[in-house]
């Protein structure tokens, strides 16, 4: 039987599932979401309950690693659960769940700087819920990888806690954020790392996943320098209505043009582009300008948007002169598109792993040998900002 393997320190290791709560009031859901994750040979349901006052009274005794907390609940929401829960079990990974309306990807983005970890969109009716490998797949996944990570905290409880402040993770002093593995370090973890370009880059583009809202709260602001002399491209895995608000709150966080990106507009410097919920975000070559290309066709990395056709698209229009930053997140999606940015002289950066919530999408780049930096977040703006400038170092 496979189960969880977590590491806690160099001289001991811990084996066992990832505990799941979920609080729900849609009896269907509840039963949905425990048969898929029961499911899984790693994965074990300890509470399946129906409102946040009996999450409350349960949490510390079931102790699970992840909470799944529905946001409209009867006798106690989700959001006012969320800090409620958190107080009580203060290392717990919460995932909030809730469907596709503005008000709600509202309340969601709201729950990550009240201390949710990550978010799910469900989708409208249970019909489409049950009818949708897609959403299974990327539950399940959430769970694995997040259960995982909160094994891996949990076991080392001498490191520092993060904390969040106005929406934007922080670091608590001196020692940074909290590190589920130690920092990858060229030399030391195996990493190579390519020079920079002679040429100040002339766009800069960014993927971003799991934790990505988070990541972003905290580099879009610091990125005058970059947007003093070019666009920046986003793609973060979400779905419509939620990349709305995500471009809304950048817009209101860096006081500079935000929006989601319009098919056949122009790319102009200062401004930030939003790869809209449910479409790819391209680059394409009319005349002399560059501008956006929207492209309904099918998922690329079981994602849409993703990140890979815009950092490829990108490198063809704007070869040597493209910038691409990878931000925390599962997978492996802009992986191949980096390859294509690092090949047609561009290059690339990514979040180190002791600062990313999930370091698949980084770490999958930083392996492959295509980055000139891999860094703290805190670290990212500023270097981007010095590398748009001309400095190399």
């Amino acid at each position: 039987m496979n189960v969880a393997l977590v590491s806690g320190s160099p001289a001991a290791s811990v084996t066992r599932k990832v505990r799941v709560m979920i609080v729900d009031d849609a009896v269907v859901i509840r039963g949905l979401f425990a048969r898929w994750i029961e499911a899984e040979p790693d994965l074990e349901i300890v509470a399946s309950l129906r409102t946040g006052r009996e999450a409350l009274g349960q949490i510390e005794r079931v102790n699970p690693d992840i909470v799944l907390l529905d946001i409209e609940m009867p006798e106690l929401d989700g959001l006012t659960a969320l800090p409620m829960l958190l107080a009580k079990k203060p290392d717990v990974t919460i995932i909030m769940a809730s469907t596709l309306t503005r008000r709600n990807a509202e309340i969601s983005l709201r729950s990550l700087a009240l201390g949710a970890t990550d978010y799910i969109p469900k989708p409208t009716t249970d019909q489409e819920v049950t009818g949708s490998p897609a959403f299974r797949r990327e539950l399940v996944e959430k769970v694995r990888a997040l259960g995982l990570r909160a094994i891996r905290l949990a076991s080392a409880p001498t490191q520092p806690r993060a904390f969040k402040a106005s929406g934007v993770a922080r670091p608590a002093p001196t020692t940074g954020f909290v590190r589920a593995a130690p920092a990858p370090q060229p030399g030391q973890s195996g990493l190579s790392l390519r020079p920079f370009p002679s040429m100040p880059p002339r766009v800069l583009l960014i993927g971003s996943s799991t934790g990505g809202p988070q990541a972003l709260n905290a580099v879009v602001p610091q990125l005058d320098r970059v947007l003093e002399r070019a666009p920046v491209l986003i793609t973060q895995h979400m779905p419509p209505t939620f990349t709305t608000i995500l471009a809304e709150h950048l817009a209101r966080l860096s006081n500079r043009p935000t929006r989601e990106g319009r098919d056949g507009e122009e790319i102009n410097p200062g401004n930030i582009y939003i790869a809209p919920g449910g479409k790819h975000m391209k680059v394409a070559r009319r005349d002399t300008a560059a501008v956006i290309e929207l492209d309904d066709g099918p998922m690329v990395n079981f994602c849409k948007p993703s990140v890979d056709p815009m950092f490829s698209s990108a490198a063809e229009v704007w070869g040597n002169a493209v910038m691409g930053m990878v931000l925390t997140g599962m997978g492996s999606d802009g992986l191949r598109g980096a390859k294509q940015i690092v090949a047609a002289g561009g290059s690339v950066v990514a979040q180190d792993e002791a600062t990313s919530v999930i370091w698949g999408m980084p770490g999958q780049v930083a392996n492959a040998g295509v980055c000139s930096a891999v860094l703290p977040l805190n670290e990212l703006a500023p270097r981007m900002g010095r590398v748009f400038a001309g400095d190399r170092a």
